[in-house]
């Protein structure tokens, strides 16, 4: 596989990570905060309803490891296609 083509396919699954990524942090602050509230407040999380929390707090906090998931991800495809920085 020539450089472009490694660059192409390096790019692709960057792009995938990306999607999965925000799609799990869109469920989690817009689903979970607005969209499925109603369902989600028949349950409490430290004594507050759960859509509540979510919508306060638990989207910051999955945005955090979305963040570090994102991290990890990308250091093991920059190792897996030669781009890694490390000597």
């Amino acid at each position: 596989m020539d450089h472009k083509e490694l660059a192409k396919a390096y790019w692709k699954k960057n792009l995938t990570y990306v999607g999965v990524l925000l799609f799990i942090w869109f469920m989690a602050s817009y689903g979970a905060g607005i969209l499925f509230v109603d369902y989600l407040d028949n349950f409490t999380l430290g004594g507050f309803p759960l859509g509540f929390w979510f919508a306060q707090q638990g989207s910051m906090y999955i945005f955090i490891i979305v963040i570090a998931a994102y991290m990890v991800l990308m250091n093991k495809l920059d190792k897996e296609y030669g781009f890694d920085e490390q000597d």
